[in-house]
């Protein structure tokens, strides 16, 4: 009884969708997405409402200890304490050089220069190397003297090739220490008085 009583609803369903045309269908159809639209956007605003009304957890808040500032004589002796020893000035080159033998580069004879700041009593030693190898090699070498040596600054980095196709180029490296006199003491105030 159930079978003969589906069809017959869709015999009739079919029979109204005929009489009505297809404008009234498509109406019929725009109303009903409509309400179904209507009422996803209720049930949203209802859950919108659910969340806004429960409270947000609030995080602690960590009382951080901050550090006083350092002061210009502490600042001024941590200056003084990343330098480098001047009487090693030396062995900072032989360091290069081993560095460049570790990372399989041809390091020829350098240029070196010294000079002494009177005032801030920080002597400078820069060295300039001619290497030659891989691009990488080269950039592995200046990384690497750079972290053994935290008072030095890279000053200049340039490349030269020969052919595109060479995969070993010329490089020319400069490094300037920042070195400490080792004969006397960093100055102790900020006005560079001993």
């Amino acid at each position: 009884m159930t079978g003969i009583d589906l069809n017959m609803l869709r015999l009739r369903a079919q029979l109204l969708l005929r009489r009505a045309g297809a404008p009234a269908c498509i109406a019929v159809a725009l109303c009903l997405l409509g309400i179904a639209a209507w009422a996803w956007a209720w049930q949203q605003r209802a859950m919108a409402t659910q969340l806004e009304a429960r409270p947000l957890p609030q995080p602690e808040l960590a009382v951080a200890a901050v550090a006083p500032p350092a002061t210009a004589s502490e600042n001024l002796a941590r200056f003084y304490a990343v330098l480098g020893p001047q009487r090693h000035a030396e062995q900072q080159v032989k360091l290069l050089f081993d560095l460049a033998a570790k990372n399989g580069l041809v390091l020829a004879q350098g240029e070196y220069k010294s000079g002494y700041d009177k005032a801030s009593r920080i002597a400078t030693y820069q060295v300039t190397l001619p290497l030659k190898g891989s691009y990488a090699a080269v950039w592995q070498f200046a990384l690497q003297a750079l972290r053994a040596m935290p008072f030095a600054s890279l000053d200049e980095l340039s490349f030269r090739r020969e052919q595109i196709a060479d995969t070993n180029l010329e490089a020319r490296l400069r490094l300037t220490f920042y070195l400490s006199d080792a004969l006397t003491d960093a100055p102790t105030d900020a006005g560079g008085a001993p």
